[in-house]
């Protein structure tokens, strides 16, 4: 099966088309990204470009369902919802947070490790995982944080790593989620969903004001 992976929802966008080989480990067949956040349909045309594939051979898509910009990942779900309907493919919406766990494991970190996205407001996306040779265990379950909770973090030394999280805290690491790795992770995966079903993630409570009536006139 050939996958599409589409990771938006950082400021480094990625596409990634990766082959699942059954039994076999999973095949990166091409990667393009970028940072300037303009070209969606471009960075897909490119990868399937480099990967020598036609979209008719796209089986399934994987969007990285964030946290992380919202507008990226509307964007990225909004190209899958539009394929699924032309083309029928199987549609999978992964955590990125867990696709940052797995670069973790893949950058060969080891032990616990917290894991910040930018959420504005002062505030963060933080969850924890325990990070081991090539494997990745959740030890706290993804939750909003205060600055000054990470601030306390940061200064008993555990590791915090995420998409430009060093621009915040001297001590933390940066890295971005990461279509190839979101690919990887939907190998094997049978667990389809209707494209309707595709929601970023975001905990806050989403609340919209109404407006006010139209006026009369005299």
């Amino acid at each position: 099966m050939k996958i599409l992976a589409l990771e938006f929802s950082s400021p480094q966008r990625s596409v990634a088309v990766v082959q699942s080989g059954g039994p076999s480990p999973p095949l990166l067949l091409a990667r393009a990204g970028e940072t300037s956040g303009h070209r969606a349909l471009g960075l897909v045309e490119e990868a399937l470009q480099r990967a020598h594939c036609e979209r008719e051979e796209i089986e399934a898509i994987a969007v990285g369902l964030g946290p992380g910009s919202y507008t990226g990942i509307r964007g990225a779900i909004a190209l899958a919802q539009g394929w699924q309907l032309g083309r029928g493919v199987g549609l999978l919406g992964l955590s990125s947070v867990e696709g940052l766990a797995a670069r973790a494991a893949e950058e060969k970190m080891s032990g616990p490790v917290n894991i910040i996205i930018d959420a504005q407001r002062s505030e963060f996306y933080l969850a924890r995982y325990e990070i081991g040779p090539g494997s990745w265990r959740e030890l706290e379950g993804l939750r909003l944080a205060s600055f000054s909770e990470i601030e306390s973090l940061a200064r008993r030394g555990e590791p915090l790593v995420g998409p430009g999280a060093s621009q915040w805290f001297a001590p933390a690491r940066d890295l971005f989620p990461e279509a190839a790795i979101l690919g990887r992770l939907a190998c094997g995966r049978t667990d389809f969903t209707p494209g309707e079903k595709l929601v970023p993630i975001y905990l806050r409570e989403t609340a919209f004001k109404k407006a006010p009536p139209p006026r009369t006139g005299p």
